[in-house]
């Protein structure tokens, strides 16, 4: 099914919706930038009533078993905001969420001042620690989210990812086998101590663009990915974002915040860790560009690419213990070497 077939089933779909629920004729309907997934979004705005939005799945959806319903109402205990769901209907495929608008903690940022960003930012670092510290709720529940984790198959899966999607699909490298066998020994030895590290709860992708600014608070957007792993994952995705970059001042000084919050006894041995997450983070970013571009023909996420790419080079550069990884990765990526 190519892009407009799939388009036009969505729209078919929430046209149905709209009849199901007694909307007028005049009620408008806005299609929105998805996200990684193949998930469709729309704003539905009746003329009398509030705007809400429509998550469209491909298929009818089993509410007991959506991820997405159930790290939901996980988060929302924990207590962590996030959008109301209103309705499901498990035939059309559709959950009905609140309306939280248009503000990304991107687009807020780009606008305010210095004293805006840090606010919001040590909002969302303290939002990391009481998703962290939900951890606890483990042996109390059988939410989806506490039975999958970050383990050195899934690790090892995404780095691979990287090579297939970034390096072949998108930049057209052939890969030496040579090459390739350093690449899977780097790969292997970085997958296996992440997949040693103490797992928390992790969002996944808790980035500026999956936190809304609602009613000038942080909310949490696509957690149905949420699953136990290292606890500097969501760190090293927020602060090694490939949409926002922040001063290394600014990024040590929520380092030091988080730290602060956690109690963390051995400071020297997280900052190490925090670096090795960024660098697998990274790699598995670029090869989900690298994919949507090339086979989704999603182009929009090149825009993402020197920002994720100058991250990689920051860490592979001044890190000793990677600097074979780096050297092996420059000989494929020009960019990543200093110019």
């Amino acid at each position: 099914m190519n892009s407009s077939q799939e388009l036009a089933k969505t729209e078919d779909r929430v046209a149905r919706w709209i009849k199901q629920a007694n909307f007028s004729s005049e009620t408008k309907v806005e299609f929105l930038a998805g996200d990684a997934s193949d998930r469709r979004f729309a704003r539905v705005i009746p003329p009398k009533s509030r705007t809400s939005i429509l998550v469209v799945h491909n298929n009818s959806i089993d509410p007991t078993q959506l991820p997405m319903l159930q790290v939901t109402e996980l988060f929302r205990k924990l207590p962590v905001n996030v959008p109301t769901i209103h309705s499901i209907s498990p035939e059309l495929g559709i959950v009905v969420l609140e309306d939280l608008g248009d503000t990304t903690l991107e687009s807020a940022v780009s606008k305010g001042n210095k004293e805006q960003r840090t606010s919001y930012y040590q909002e969302a670092v303290n939002i990391i620690g009481t998703i962290q510290r939900g951890s606890r709720q483990s042996s109390k529940t059988e939410n989806i989210a506490f039975s999958v984790a970050f383990d050195f198959d899934k690790l090892l899966f995404e780095l691979n990812f990287f090579v297939r999607h970034f390096l072949v699909n998108h930049l057209g490298c052939r890969v030496p086998r040579k090459t390739q066998e350093h690449l899977d020994t780097e790969f292997k030895k970085l997958a296996s101590e992440m997949s040693q590290e103490p797992r928390v709860l992790c969002h996944r992708d808790f980035h500026s663009r999956n936190l809304m600014v609602h009613k000038n608070r942080l909310y949490v957007i696509d957690l149905q990915d949420a699953r136990m792993g290292p606890d500097t994952y969501d760190l090293a995705s927020l602060l090694r974002d490939s949409y926002m970059e922040l001063p290394t001042e600014e990024v040590e000084q929520l380092l030091g915040l988080y730290l602060q919050l956690m109690n963390a006894s051995d400071t020297a041995a997280f900052r190490e860790r925090f670096i090795r997450t960024s660098l697998q983070r990274n790699l598995k970013a670029l090869g989900t560009f690298g994919y949507q571009i090339a086979v989704k023909g999603k182009t929009r996420y090149s825009g993402a690419i020197p920002l994720t790419l100058k991250h990689l080079q920051k860490t592979l550069s001044g890190e000793p213990r990677y600097q074979r990884l780096y050297k092996t990765l420059s000989t494929l990526v020009p960019e990543l070497t200093p110019s």
